[in-house]
């Protein structure tokens, strides 16, 4: 009897450590409120992604427009599944300042170029197969290791992670990136990279987390986020 009541109370103190982790999750994206994003320099939801079966769709044949957080964060834990289109492409930022209001010229929204991407890709068909451009990868700077993606139109889970200088990436619930910020080894790899002759790149500490539209289709539902002390 004892033991019995002992292993209910340990149930209990479990359950309600989860409860007490879960509780500070907030959705960005439940599957229907769009209300905690909008499009970037913009005041409201663009219509350049709908809401579609509980996933929010970037849409084809018009204009790219990235979707940003209407709040700001610093450290946090970011979690959400993803489908990619054949041959699509996207990618999560973070720190972003919404200061950049040209057109890349290469079917790019703006913003791109200033700061850190988590690249989002369909690895078999978009014409770049670069392994540090690839899906998973720190885009242009550290290829993704021990990846294993589903097949195309399939939900992917994608986390970042971002505390105190420290980043990691995740997919499908394996570690595949991991650096920090500031650092002598990140710095070397920017200064091989193609941000090397942009001076504002990665400079900025805080700001909005944004989803790209690239032109092709992608899907991202489950969109969660947790603020770090």
């Amino acid at each position: 009897m004892k033991k019995t009541l002992i292993l209910l109370l340990l149930q209990i103190g479990v359950a309600s450590t989860m409860y007490a982790q879960d509780k500070h999750w907030h959705y960005l994206f439940d599957g229907k409120s769009i209300n905690e994003l909008r499009g970037y320099q913009m005041d409201t939801f663009p219509d350049a992604w709908k809401v579609e079966d509980g996933a929010l769709v970037a849409q084809t044949g018009v204009p790219n427009v990235d979707l940003v957080t209407k709040d700001t964060y610093t450290n946090f834990d970011l979690t959400l599944e993803w489908a990619m289109s054949k041959a699509g492409n996207s990618g999560i930022f973070y720190n972003v300042q919404e200061k950049t209001t040209h057109e890349s010229g290469n079917g790019n929204s703006p913003n791109w170029l200033d700061n850190f991407e988590f690249q989002l890709l369909d690895d078999i068909d978009f014409n770049d197969h670069e392994p540090r451009r690839s899906a998973g990868s720190l885009y242009d700077l550290i290829t993704p290791q021990n990846k294993h993606l589903k097949p195309v139109g399939e939900y992917n889970t994608a986390r970042l992670l971002v505390n105190h200088g420290h980043v990691e990436q995740w997919v499908n619930g394996v570690k595949v990136v991991e650096y920090e910020l500031g650092s002598a080894e990140i710095n070397e790899l920017i200064s091989k990279s193609k941000y090397r002759n942009n001076p504002n790149f990665a400079k900025s500490t805080s700001g909005h987390i944004m989803f790209q539209h690239h032109g092709q289709k992608v899907w991202l539902r489950n969109i969660k986020i947790k603020r770090l002390s």
